[in-house]
């Protein structure tokens, strides 16, 4: 065993260890006596001071009492936690420090409150936590979404604010029904219809539930500081009552109703699905050109052949100078064995500078057509169903064919009638469903939608720009709550892109041809004996008979869009509508809906500013007259290192838990917020996360350099004018990171204090203190001390919200928060230090 060597006068000494064994030792000045337990060959103290040393030999090792000399007082001898003799294990920590605080009920305001941590009036901070489908596992974009998040939750609990984040899951309709078809298919050899409907919902529902529970976990490993007892889930009790009274309520007021419409049809799941489902690739194609019949005056060019036996016009720009004298003109004849009719109208949809610049017009076929034929007064012909196969009205010679079939034979039949003027390959984008794969046929479907532009009174408002009592549409509360201010959108340069949608949007599709969901409140009588028999029967309850003739009622098969029920997402998941007083048309006094709503932030990925931020604001406005939140925070999307979307074809995906496992959760969160503007795509890397696994390192060694040499704190010592000027610094360095995260700034915010905190503490200010705090200038060593231990108490409590782990693990050994503040989450955020 190797002993060390002791100088009398001036002591260096290094403590080198060659076998296991305790060693007790205590400081000269708190006196409190603590042991450790070295490993083999650790070197787990150094330093120089001015002491007298004893040293005692005990069979269980040594007791060393450093004694004070002169009056000398040792900065360097604090009996630091074991833990900190080596480096900062992630999975030693993270675990139990989240299942500490979830028991303590730091993530509940309420119970925060009642231990006295916490203000009753505190104002509200409130954010929902975008549910993630229980489809499987969450993927970097959830984990980008979970760390943004609770940089914003912590920041302002550590602030004071009465801070709620809730957490929930959705159904994620169409996906996991999807999911589960494929499951039972593969394994099984069944189709839902082969089990029916009640047996195939048992199996999706128990899918969605042990599903639900791997991602509950995974949430947990982020470290996100939820409110567990507020949990929601789309499809629970309290959401489907909100989600029927929301579409009875609506329906009452004109804004819901069945009608026919052009939607994306997905022939493959045979279902309407939403534009956000529909994924669209770039694919190689041919442009053709042709004539209907050889005295056509107007060549038409397409990508579509196969739809032009549903033509019923061809459509030109007004001031097209080459087709005017054709404006209002009525051709008929024969067109692949189908007796067609066109009528030339001007419209200004049409580009001119597109193939021909003349456009044949299939209303059935195509969102622009149907327009400009409802412009125009067109009749629609739908050539193509459900299946993707061509109708008996398409003619002939390609009834039954299905669209490739139909394509090819069209095509032959214009080459051997010599109409074929040019075959011009182009690439084109083709609309698949992201969950079947099925190419998307725009087709008319007869669906219940809601009305973007009925005007109806709005009877209380707290939105600016639009008041009470007053006729509004939809569009115009979405639109006016961004216009106005009720709404900030960040980065604000999605707010054009916002408008621009708003501007064309088109009523909402909300039905779908699925069985997992919630089912439409709308039931229909079998008989329809009489007028009134045949209009739907919609209410929140199931009607026993039909309330007109007492007959027999049978529900609409559809359910809703999942959007509508994430529509209602940050006031459903609040108590609505059991916490909302209908008469008052308010909120009832101290329920979750009066208290944290409008909630303060909404964070999400730019990929649905419209699919869902839009809608949520429609959703609030109608039917509380407020904004859903005050500001929406956009994130990117992650990408890999070389800025490629993360597919399994390309072999990219990363596994956030993997990453986890291997770097710690504060790694990951660092690597998806340090330096990335909101809006801005990431680029993520497993090295990029691997570096900060070493900045969390490098926080870690700090808090131990400094821990060694500040006890007791010299709270009174004065600070010499150079450690004034280096608070300063610091105090200045942590005003702008508070700004920043004021603004939203994370991005900043992280950066600096990753900066000062590796590139100024430890690489220059902890370096010049070392010679310091050895020195002969006790006075000049205590004032360091001092700065030290502030600037770690600093520095700790703002890193907290982006490396929560290992800030709080600092905070819990080095028993920096004393009794006042056991738990750094609700430590105050630093002000300026004295």
């Amino acid at each position: 065993m190797k002993f060390f060597k002791i100088n009398k006068e001036k002591m260096f000494f290094q403590f080198s260890l060659d076998m296991s064994f305790n060693v007790s030792y205590k400081s000269a000045t708190s006196h409190r006596p603590s042991s450790i337990s070295v490993g083999l060959n650790r070197s787990f103290f150094r330093g120089n001071r001015e002491a007298t040393p004893a040293m005692t030999r005990k069979s269980d090792g040594f007791l060393f009492a450093f004694l004070p000399r002169k009056s000398v007082v040792c900065w360097k001898c604090m009996p630091i936690s074991p833990l900190f003799l080596k480096p900062f294990d992630p999975a030693e920590h993270e675990e139990p420090l989240y299942a500490k605080w979830e028991a303590a009920g730091l993530f509940h305001p309420e119970t925060l409150i009642e231990k006295g941590l916490l203000r009753e009036d505190a104002p509200p901070y409130t954010i929902v936590l975008p549910p993630p489908n229980v489809t499987g596992t969450l993927h970097v974009g959830h984990a980008a979404m979970l760390a943004i998040e609770d940089v914003l939750v912590r920041f302002a609990r550590m602030r004071g604010y009465r801070t709620l984040w809730v957490p929930g899951t959705d159904s994620a309709a169409i996906a996991t029904q999807s999911k589960v078809e494929k499951q039972l298919l593969k394994e099984e050899g069944v189709t839902r219809h082969d089990l029916g409907r009640e047996a195939f919902l048992e199996r999706v529902n128990a899918f969605a539930k042990a599903s639900e529970q791997t991602i509950l976990n995974q949430l947990r490993r982020m470290g996100a500081s939820l409110d567990w007892q507020r949990y929601a889930y789309t499809l629970d009790d309290q959401r489907y009552k909100a989600v029927i009274t929301a579409f009875v309520r609506m329906y009452e007021a004109g804004l819901i109703y069945r009608g026919i419409r052009i939607v994306n049809w997905d022939s493959k799941g045979q279902t309407v699905v939403s534009d956000d489902e529909v994924e669209y690739t770039e694919e190689n194609t041919t442009l053709y050109t042709f004539r209907y019949w050889k005295d056509f005056p107007i060549p038409i060019a397409t990508v579509r052949p196969e739809t032009k036996v549903g033509d019923v016009a061809v459509a030109v720009h007004p001031d097209d100078s080459r087709y005017q004298a054709y404006i209002g003109k009525v051709f008929s004849g024969t067109f692949a064995g189908t007796e067609l009719t066109i009528r030339i109208v001007a419209d200004e949809a049409v580009n001119p500078e597109f193939g021909t610049g003349a456009v044949g017009v299939t209303p059935a076929h195509s969102q622009t057509d149907w327009e400009i034929a409802q412009r125009h007064n067109l009749p629609v012909v739908q050539v193509i169903d459900e299946r993707g196969k061509m109708t008996q009205t398409a003619g002939p010679l390609v009834a039954g064919k299905t669209v490739r079939q139909a394509r090819e034979a069209i095509v032959q039949w214009l080459r051997e009638e010599g109409l074929l003027l040019e075959e011009k390959p182009i690439v084109h984008r083709i609309g698949r469903a992201d969950r079947t794969g099925g190419i998307i046929e725009p087709l008319p479907k007869e669906q219940w939608f809601v009305s973007v532009t009925q005007p109806f009174i709005l009877e209380r408002s707290e939105i600016l720009g639009i008041p009470a009592k007053e006729l509004v549409t939809l569009k115009d509360i979405m639109r006016l709550a961004v216009e106005k201010g009720g709404v900030r959108i960040l980065p604000d340069r999605f707010t054009k892109v916002y408008f621009h949608w708003i501007d064309n949007l088109r009523d909402w599709c909300i039905s779908r041809q699925i069985w997992f969901g919630h089912r439409i409140p709308v039931w229909y009588c079998v008989a329809a004996s009489n007028p009134q028999c045949k209009q739907p029967i919609v209410r929140a309850t199931p009607p026993a008979r039909c309330p007109h003739c007492d007959g027999k009622v049978v529900q609409d098969p559809d359910t809703l869009d999942t959007w509508f029920s994430s529509a209602l997402w940050t006031f459903s998941t609040l108590g609505w509508p059991d916490a909302w007083d209908d008469a008052q048309h308010k909120a009832k006094l101290d329920t979750d809906l009066a208290i944290y709503h409008p909630t303060t932030v909404l964070e999400t990925g730019y990929d649905i500013l419209f699919f869902w931020v839009a809608r949520m604001i429609l959703m609030s406005g109608f039917h509380l007259g407020q904004v859903p939140f005050y500001n929406v925070y956009l994130h990117g999307l992650v990408r890999d290192e070389k800025g490629r979307k993360m597919s399994k074809s390309l072999g990219n995906i990363i596994d956030p838990l993997d990453l986890i496992a291997k770097y710690g959760a504060d790694a990951v969160r660092l690597s998806l917020v340090v330096g990335i503007a909101p809006g801005n795509d990431i680029k993520l890397s497993e090295q990029r996360v691997k570096g900060y696994k070493h900045f969390a390192n490098k926080v870690w060694n700090i808090a131990r350099f400094v821990l060694e040499r500040t006890d007791p704190f010299p709270k009174d010592q004065p600070l010499t004018e150079e450690d004034q000027a280096l608070a300063r610094e610091r105090d200045e360095m942590l005003a702008s990171v508070t700004e920043d995260l004021e603004a939203f700034r994370l991005h900043l915010a992280s950066e600096k204090l990753y900066h000062y905190t590796w590139h100024r503490l430890a690489d220059e200010i902890i370096e010049e203190s070392k010679p310091i705090l050895a020195g002969e200038d006790a006075s000049r060593a205590a004032s360091r001390a001092r700065l030290l231990y502030e600037t770690l108490h600093t520095l700790v409590r703002a890193l907290h919200p982006f490396a929560p782990f290992v800030t709080e693990a600092i905070w819990q050994e080095g028993n920096l928060g004393g009794e006042e503040h056991p738990w750094l989450m609700t430590a105050p955020w630093p002000a300026r230090e004295a």
